[in-house]
């Protein structure tokens, strides 16, 4: 397969309108206490040989305030646990998403900015 996982969980939450500009797959030209919500492909296993994959993509979620970096991260934690499971995303079926990480708290390390930090394992097939 040559699915990339994250322009999967991107093109998927890009299309929900209270995440739509919050959600980047690099931080060029990200401001400090910008509202962002980065994905990380991080790492994954083939599963089913020619025809599924889990990759496993974290999320992050920056803003000014604590509270809404949590309620931020939360949202989308539900959206991938919750919504995405069954759609067809771009090339990709998505079979299912499991939790890795539940948000938690994980300031930044450079601009000490709040974040929330969380991960899901996708299992995906090229639909």
């Amino acid at each position: 397969m040559r699915v990339d996982p994250v322009s999967v969980v991107h093109e998927y939450l890009r299309g929900i309108p209270e995440l739509t500009a919050a959600v980047t797959g690099d931080l060029v030209g990200r401001e400090p206490a910008d509202t962002t919500i980065y994905l990380e492909h991080a790492g994954g296993h083939r599963v089913v040989r020619d025809r599924m994959d889990r990759a496993d993509v974290t999320f992050r979620v920056y803003a000014e305030h604590r509270d809404v970096a949590a309620e931020l991260a939360y949202t989308v934690r539900e959206h991938l646990l919750e919504h995405l499971p069954g759609r067809h995303v771009g090339d990709a079926l998505v079979l299912d998403v499991a939790e890795g990480i539940s948000p938690q708290y994980a300031p930044d390390s450079t601009s000490r900015e709040h974040s929330f930090l969380g991960e899901v394992s996708l299992f995906i097939t090229e639909g």
